[in-house]
């Protein structure tokens, strides 16, 4: 996608939930990405966005520059064979899936408080057959602040606190908002719209739009969104700043000990002018919604312990069947979160923040990740 604190954009935190688009890694092909600008002598470079990271949040050793900040999970997908009329993905089979993933909040820090306005995101890995996998990475709104990696290295440098005040310049923010109104768009609906109370109860949605294609040949774009069982229930925002460091994270731990969560999956189909290229603009409420299959998260572990900590939720990881759009987001969240993954698996591995929360168990010693290519590892 790595918090970002709407209600004071203009604070240390505002920009690094922008990593819920820009941080992913690795794993599109050569063409794609040069098709993105990203390989073109001049043009912008991943490693400028991962150092703005860094710069405006602090370089956290062995952590994520974007989401630093999360818990294993372990479960399984079941499908339900509707899915293959969009795609051949082996995903949408009746047939049942291993899947790992991540809980996490949006931001570079890895030991920040859960109490912030910020997004809710859901990383998965689904292991298919044949050695294909398909990756995830999902957000609990529905858009995103940013339409193009230019702006979002632009924000980044924009809110990068001053050192002599620990603050943005704000005329530097000002500037940035006048020519960028979706920005201000999404911050004005993070400030206004509910928070869930939970990991438990919150939409995830894809957020860019992919392109699906079935054993006919038939392509169509869709997005997709993850609806739980779960009722949902507001967080109070008015007393964030009161909870519990880990509050958000001690309380899904304390459902999934009483039972595994469930989320429905649904594949959104636009209507024709609905934008595929524009991760700031949402498709209508009303727009077709087909559900393949059913996400079931059986537990949760700390990344200290847990199979999720050296995997790159790349979400251009993609089975047969799934292509990116032409959402030129897709190719920087690749090439962000192959700069990221390559610097933090070389770096000394640290303590989890959960690792010494009383609703986690203790880790047993973790021993660093060794290097691996970034691109398609297999992140065990």
């Amino acid at each position: 996608m790595p918090g970002y604190r709407v209600q004071d954009i203009l604070s240390r935190r505002s920009l690094v939930s922008l990593l819920a688009i820009a941080a992913v890694a690795g794993g599109a092909s050569a063409a794609f990405a040069y098709a993105g600008g990203w390989l073109s002598p001049g043009r912008l470079q991943p490693a400028k966005i991962v150092n703005a990271l860094e710069g405006h949040d602090g370089k956290h050793e062995g952590f994520r520059r974007a989401h630093a900040k999360g818990l294993c999970v372990v479960g399984h997908f079941d499908g339900n064979g509707q899915g293959l009329a969009l795609s051949k993905a082996s995903l949408f089979r009746r047939a049942t899936t291993p899947v790992i993933g991540r809980f996490s909040l949006a931001g570079g820090v890895p030991n920040a408080g859960d109490g912030r306005v910020t997004f809710h995101s859901l990383a998965l890995k689904f292991d298919l057959p044949q050695g294909e996998q398909w990756r995830m990475a999902l957000n609990h709104v529905p858009v995103f602040p940013v339409a193009t990696p230019q702006a979002f290295l632009d924000f980044q440098l924009a809110t990068t606190p001053d050192p002599a005040t620990g603050k943005p310049d704000p005329a530097k923010v000002q500037a940035y908002m006048a020519q960028h109104p979706e920005t201000k768009a999404f911050a004005d609906y993070m400030a206004k719209a509910p928070l869930p109370s939970s990991f438990a109860n919150a939409n995830y949605n894809s957020v860019d739009a992919f392109r699906f294609t079935n054993d006919q040949g038939q392509t169509r774009v869709v997005r997709w969104i993850f609806t739980p069982e779960a009722p949902f229930e507001e967080l109070d925002k008015a007393t964030l700043a009161d909870r519990p460091r880990d509050f958000l994270f001690d309380e899904v731990a304390g459902r999934l000990a009483q039972g595994p969560l469930v989320w429905h999956l649904s594949v959104i189909l636009p209507n024709a002018g609905d934008p595929t290229d524009d991760a700031t603009k949402p498709w209508p409420d009303d727009r077709q919604r087909v559900e393949v299959g059913t996400l079931t998260i059986d537990r949760g572990v700390t990344e200290d312990d847990g199979p999720c900590r050296d995997v790159n939720f790349d979400p251009t990881i993609l089975p047969a069947g799934v292509s990116p759009s032409d959402d030129p987001l897709l190719a920087a969240r690749s090439s962000v979160y192959a700069v990221g993954y390559t610097r933090r698996t070389g770096e000394p591995a640290a303590a989890s923040a959960l690792a010494t929360d009383q609703a986690f168990p203790a880790p047993a010693a973790h021993q660093p990740a060794a290097s691996q290519p970034a691109a398609k590892e297999s992140a065990q």
